[in-house]
């Protein structure tokens, strides 16, 4: 174990290093060679592979010709988070140096899948894919085969039919009483939705004030209870059930009496915790040998709602292809009964896990690396024909539920019409965050509604709601919005285009018409507020108000062209989507999308450094909003140091009320809009 103390000191120590070879004034490339012996020494000593990474990027960036400094900044996005960042390293490589790896352009494209632009991706998936059959005799460990090849090829094309066909589903975070900057996941719920219960990798609160060998403080259970629809803070479930070690949770009872938790044990395995009378939780207890295999891993679980049946995924000899799902029945002694395979057709040669049955007891939502998907663990559902004793063909829930990296431990509500689950999306207060989903659109809540439906059979709720949803459908058009992205230049440029209403974040269907240009399609007829996203790596972003948009009966086209501006010194942009309450500096859920791009754009350009600075409007003492101008300036810059950017390339200044942008008389044209968080670039290599 290496203790938090020991292991800071190291970095520090490290980084120490680098700041004098600097003040030495060592070429770029003696600089680039330091940083990418840090890096080696970092992994050799710990697992801290965000750490070394961030090392590669500072080697890349002082020698852009280092072609081993690019190939392991880009490996190492691939192998942290912003996976999609690879790709410009992976693209220097290329230039530098086509034979460097046998494999460059496939990894080119995984890069290019990671961030969905899925044209690039299959561009470069088929020149690899050429590149193998030219060059069939090759036996490099750096050669990936031709199955992966295809199977990332399909993928690819699933991914460009989901995103060109969004589901209807809100996904929303659910905030900061339980996200943080730092990873939760695995949300588990009662049926009344009033515990709810994760895991985390957060330092506040964890039973170990050490950390893991990756640098990041070791898994623990948090609960959180909700009265009156708002989630209380989260808090550790407690050392009976936690450990100084990792500790993470599977599953939770429908009545939330009993936890079921994963140890490492055996390579791993299922304890299950059961609540007692006065709210704590006894010592967990393994699962017997019918659910606990000797010496293979039980990775997730699910049990009923009657708590007769257990779901369950594990990678025991005799499955399908790596880790398959099985089910356990229990028996008239209340004992688990011998494990069964669910079968092919829910199993597949892939990997498949995260199991959760539904509370209608026949509803199955998995993961699976298989299948149709986009890439990485796509949630499928499928349900339980008991007529035919047979499960149905599982269905892909689609995007933006699932992306081209890993979504699963999916859990539904009672109801039906929500569910939670942990991703990495733009509105993330750290890396990984805990969602909620709202399952049925508001025009199908709608239709359903002007049904008059009052039936408790869910079948029927589902066949009503199929039909009122088609009649729906064949009253409304779709709005069609093209966007132009053209460069500093004016000439049509690819960028990371999106479309998406606020705050619910309904995703518009999309597709690539042309270089630079988007079509999407909004089918919603209640209307909604949109919002227009493009990014572009050394480029400024932009979010864009599209204003209230909705399908009609006729159909319609709007356009809007965007043109990028460069990044260049002194380049200043208000951040107008972070917000704050009154009189306060922490931030609003809404405003974690526009710091997020910030975040992204500064990773993406390493050689920038910026001065943040705060404004508010003039109601006040001119002392007070200057504190207040400052403390905004200071939320915005410790957001990105906690987001891993360097905070020697943030300096933060509050004004107060010295620079509005518009007269001070008005609320809604003038202090509103003097209440800002603007960045000015002040240094860019």
């Amino acid at each position: 174990m290496i203790q938090k103390r020991v292991l800071q000191f190291f970095t520090v120590f490290l980084l120490s290093i680098s700041t004098s070879l600097f003040a030495q004034e060592q070429s770029d490339k003696e600089l680039a060679e330091e940083y990418i012996n840090q890096a080696e020494l970092i992994m050799e000593a710990t697992a801290a592979m965000v750490d070394a990474r961030d090392l590669y990027v500072l080697a890349a960036e002082a020698d852009p010709s280092n072609v081993k400094a690019n190939w392991m900044a880009g490996d190492f996005h691939l192998k942290t988070i912003g996976k999609d960042r690879a790709v410009k390293y992976f693209l220097k490589v290329l230039e530098l140096d086509p034979n460097y790896r046998f494999d460059i352009m496939y990894q080119i494209g995984r890069s290019y899948q990671y961030g969905m632009d899925f044209d690039n991706a299959l561009a470069y998936y088929n020149r690899y894919l050429n590149k193998l059959k030219q060059e069939d005799g090759y036996r490099g460990i750096d050669k990936v085969e031709l199955a992966e090849v295809t199977r990332r090829i399909y993928e690819c094309s699933n991914a460009k039919e989901y995103v060109a066909n969004p589901a209807h589903y809100s996904i929303v975070n659910i905030g900061n009483a339980i996200n943080t900057e730092y990873e939760e996941y695995a949300p588990v719920l009662n049926e009344d939705e009033t515990l709810m219960i994760f895991t985390t990798r957060r330092r506040d609160g964890n039973l170990n004030e050490n950390v893991f060998k990756d640098n990041k403080p070791f898994e623990d259970i948090f609960m959180a209870t909700k009265e009156n629809g708002v989630w209380s803070p989260a808090m550790n479930i407690g050392s009976t059930v936690n450990t100084e070690y990792h500790d993470s949770n599977l599953a939770l009872s429908a009545d939330g009496e009993q936890l079921f938790i994963y140890k490492d044990e055996n390579n791993g395995d299922i304890y299950a915790a059961n609540r007692n009378e006065d709210g704590s939780w006894s010592y967990p207890e393994p699962l017997s040998e019918n659910i606990n295999s000797e010496g293979f891993k039980e990775s997730s679980i699910s049990i009923s709602p009657d708590g007769s049946t257990l779901f369950f995924a594990s990678d025991r000899p005799g499955g399908y292809g790596g880790s398959d799902i099985y089910f356990s029945v229990k028996d008239a002694r209340g004992e688990w009964g011998r494990s069964k395979n669910l079968g092919p057709t829910i199993n597949t040669e892939y990997d498949d896990d995260g199991p959760f049955i539904d509370y209608d007891g026949k509803t199955l939502y998995f993961s699976t690396r298989g299948r149709k998907g986009m890439g990485g663990y796509d949630i499928f559902r499928s349900e339980y024909d008991s007529a035919n004793n047979a499960w149905t063909e599982p269905e892909n829930l689609g995007f933006p539920i699932n992306t081209p990296d890993d979504d699963i431990y999916f859990v539904s509500t009672k109801d039906g019409q929500r569910g939670y689950y942990a991703s990495v999306r733009e509105d993330g207060l750290g890396y990984t965050d805990i969602y909620m989903v709202t399952i049925l659109s508001d025009e199908e809540m709608e239709a359903l509604a002007n049904k008059d439906v009052e039936s408790d059979s869910i079948e029927q709720v589902k066949t009503d709601l199929e039909t009122a949803v088609n009649v729906t459908e064949k009253k409304t058009e779709p709005l069609e919005v093209v966007v132009n992205v053209l460069d500093e230049a004016g000439n049509p440029t690819d960028a990371k285009v999106s479309v998406q209403s606020i705050p619910d974040n309904m995703v518009a269907g999309k597709s690539r018409e042309d270089l630079g240009k988007y079509r999407f399609m909004i089918r919603q007829s209640t209307p909604k507020s949109y919002r227009l996203s493009v990014e572009k790596d050394g480029y400024l972003f932009e979010d864009i108000d599209l204003g209230s948009l909705a399908a009609s009966s006729e159909s319609s086209t709007m356009e809007r062209t965007v043109r990028l501006r460069k990044l260049e010194l002194g380049t200043r942009k208000v951040l107008r989507n972070i917000y704050f309450d009154f009189d306060k500096a922490t931030f609003k859920d809404e405003s974690y999308s526009e710091l997020n791009k910030l975040e992204t754009m500064m990773a993406q350009n390493p050689g920038m450094v910026i001065e943040i600075s705060g404004h508010t409007d003039n109601i006040g003492s001119k002392a007070y909003n200057l504190d207040l101008s400052q403390r905004r300036a200071n939320a915005v810059k410790n957001f990105l140091v906690n987001k891993g950017i360097d905070s020697r390339r943030i300096m933060s200044v509050g004004f107060g009320e010295e620079k509005p942008l518009a007269s001070n008389d008005d609320e809604a044209e003038g202090r509103e809009i003097n209440r800002r968080v603007e960045f000015k670039v002040t240094g860019l290599k």
